[in-house]
């Protein structure tokens, strides 16, 4: 992986078609640990991504995913799931969190991978205003304060990414396979013991693990992206 202040552009022309067809192709953990080492850039301010969480599609979709918001089918509000990979699905979560996803799998199947945690790579003067005397390892440590501290909100739903002209630019850097963790995702009710959750290993950015007080205690184990 690249030290943090190395090339923070985004990836352009072939890189980018390239890796929009990885993301297109790949499952959804696939795809979430490609994302993992990534710039992911809104104005002056960088991010390099530490932690990120996977989610699939509809019962119907070839990795259905009972917590992933693409569960019901297409709505107003997932819609943007159901596009193309590569563009921001943002949510707003217990009304004052906004969420940032970067979609994946084709268009019409549904699936997604949220961000959870980052590294400040860029922008740090902006960073302290936004997260005033928050230490850097803690100002884009869960998923609501890493779309904070890059000012992304609804209105930036649906923008791509791998576009080098959009407002909000993504570059991936891949983290080699063994220096990659992996466990249960955090906080969801559903699929709660689904290893879906991947993390820099050592990384001081990485969110603490809490289980949903509503999921069960045993769930059924997983194969190849669906319950037996």
């Amino acid at each position: 992986m690249s030290p943090p202040d190395d090339r923070t552009g985004p990836a352009v022309g072939t890189d980018a078609d390239r890796f929009r067809t990885l993301l297109r192709e790949s499952s959804p953990d696939t795809a979430a640990r490609a994302l993992l080492g990534g710039i992911l850039s809104h104005g002056a301010v960088s991010v390099r991504i530490m932690e990120v969480e996977a989610y699939g599609g509809p019962p119907e979709s070839r990795f259905p995913d009972a917590a992933a918001h693409t569960w019901p089918g297409p709505t107003p509000r997932n819609e943007v799931m159901f596009g193309d990979a590569g563009h921001l699905y943002v949510y707003l979560s217990h009304g004052i969190h906004q969420c940032v996803n970067i979609t994946c799998r084709p268009a019409g199947e549904g699936g997604g991978v949220l961000l959870r945690a980052a590294r400040i790579a860029g922008g740090h003067e902006i960073v302290d205003s936004r997260r005033p005397g928050i230490p850097a390892e803690r100002a884009a440590r869960g998923p609501g304060n890493l779309g904070r501290t890059l000012g992304i909100d609804l209105t930036m739903r649906g923008i791509d990414v791998l576009d080098s002209s959009s407002s909000v630019q993504f570059r991936p850097d891949p983290v080699p396979g063994h220096h990659i963790r992996s466990g249960p995702r955090v906080g969801v009710s559903r699929e709660a013991d689904r290893p879906w959750r991947f993390w820099v290993a050592g990384a001081r950015e990485v969110s603490a693990y809490r289980r949903s007080p509503r999921a069960p205690q045993v769930t059924r184990p997983v194969v190849a992206g669906r319950a037996e």
